[in-house]
């Protein structure tokens, strides 16, 4: 590794205000994100049901990015990034005022939990489109760096969280989550830079909405099948967030079912879990310094990166095997490795894509990646009904090995040319 020497400076005013104001709304989300779980497991009891609460934020994921995409790469991201969260700063004030009066009804909530799923999933295609505008040229890998570092800062608050829930329970947790939406809101109004992807599209031509809607989106899909890299990139993360997002998905119930295998523990299970998972938050964090100070040599980025998908994906299969001490070494192994895979992942890929295509692929890509983590979260939770936990992230992971092999040692060529670049 070498010593980066950007350009220019990274730590721009509109950088800046982008990066101060995702920190606060994700620090709000982490905080009622876990509470709502915790909450829904307790009342629900089931494991299934607890799944199907996921699921349900994860469903509009299938269908709202791609659609999002073609207005997104016609009108300003800008706008739509704060304007959401105006909304969102509604509906969980919104959430806090029924549950502070003692209100809860599962149905209820699953239909909320779609709701943000949706808003969530266009806020996510436009800020990922917007958000590389914001970084000076070659800096992209710093700035992801720094993008990545920002959840696991949100993360580390979920001790917190189940301390809150414990004591007083998940209302105030919502309130907070409200003023955070609204301070995130306030601070990206105030962002300078002038959009002009909305200048280069292509005419309209005469076509009304819906045509000019179906022809933008042909035009979208049909630059991803062209770019086979990106085409391999895309299949391979959609297949290995189903054993992601299955694995993970299990974590929570099976410390809560199984409190007696750490019963030499002065913790409750609930407890424990969110120290030893924040293991992870800690590897992903020291992985985002790496990635700010360091970069890794260009001609040995997608080599790096098959690497890391083998190992991230054999701890994600063995880690509930594994004693509590090495669970926290994989819990933080697993993170740092993860950090290291979506910064070489998503810096060479947003480099890549024009910013007058970039928000369709972008839509494409949550819609396909988020099939996976339905697929994932439903086969996990179905099959931990009727086999144990670890067992069913043994099986997932081995689904995901074989991906590696399938898309990306085969697609090894198409791949590295766009990884093995200087961004």
């Amino acid at each position: 590794m070498e010593p980066t020497k950007p350009k220019q400076s990274l730590w721009t005013r509109d950088f800046t205000i982008i990066t101060l104001g995702s920190v606060v709304s994700m620090i709000g989300n982490a905080l009622s994100g876990f509470a709502l779980s915790i909450m829904v497991l307790d009342y629900t009891g089931s494991t299934f049901l607890y799944s199907l609460f996921i699921v349900c934020y994860q469903l509009p994921m299938l269908v709202c990015p791609i659609l999002a995409g073609p207005y997104l790469d016609r009108m300003s991201r800008k706008k739509v990034i704060y304007r959401l969260d105006f909304l969102s700063a509604g509906i969980y004030f919104g959430l806090f005022l029924l549950l502070r009066n003692g209100w809860f009804s599962y149905p209820l909530l699953l239909g909320m939990c779609a709701l943000v799923g949706a808003i969530n999933s266009v806020y996510m295609v436009a800020y990922d489109s917007f958000y590389p505008n914001l970084i000076t040229e070659g800096n992209y890998s710093r700035a992801y760096s720094i993008s990545s570092m920002l959840w696991p800062l949100a993360a580390m608050s979920t001790p917190l969280a189940a301390l809150v829930y414990e004591q007083v329970g998940s209302a105030p947790l919502f309130a907070f989550n409200a003023l955070c939406f609204l301070t995130a809101a306030c601070f990206e109004r105030t962002i300078r830079y002038q959009e002009t992807h909305m200048d280069k599209a292509a005419p309209a031509d005469g076509m009304g909405a819906a045509k000019r809607f179906g022809r933008d989106l042909k035009e979208g899909l049909d630059y991803i099948r062209g770019e086979r890299g990106l085409l391999v990139i895309t299949l391979y993360f959609m297949v290995s967030g189903i054993s992601g997002n299955g694995g993970n998905s299990l974590h929570l119930p099976f410390f809560r079912s199984n409190a007696a295998l750490f019963a030499a523990w002065p913790l409750a299970a609930v407890t424990l879990y969110t120290i030893v998972s924040n293991f992870a938050v800690a590897g992903r964090f020291l992985g985002g310094l790496i990635h700010y100070k360091v970069k890794f040599p260009t001609e040995k980025k997608f080599t790096i990166a098959i690497v890391v998908y083998l190992v991230v994906d054999v701890l994600e299969g063995t880690v509930l095997y594994m004693p509590i001490p090495a669970m926290a070494a994989a819990f933080f192994f697993y993170g740092l490795l993860g950090m290291t895979s979506y910064n070489i992942r998503i810096a060479a890929t947003q480099s890549y894509i024009p910013d007058t295509k970039r928000a369709r692929f972008n839509g494409t890509f949550q819609m396909l990646t988020s099939l996976g983590g339905v697929t994932g979260t439903l086969l996990a939770g179905s099959l931990a009904e009727i086999m144990p936990e670890r067992r069913v992230c043994l099986l997932l992971s081995g689904m995901t090995f074989f991906a590696v092999w399938l898309f990306m040692f085969r697609g090894r060529k198409a791949v590295a040319a766009i990884y093995n670049r200087e961004v």
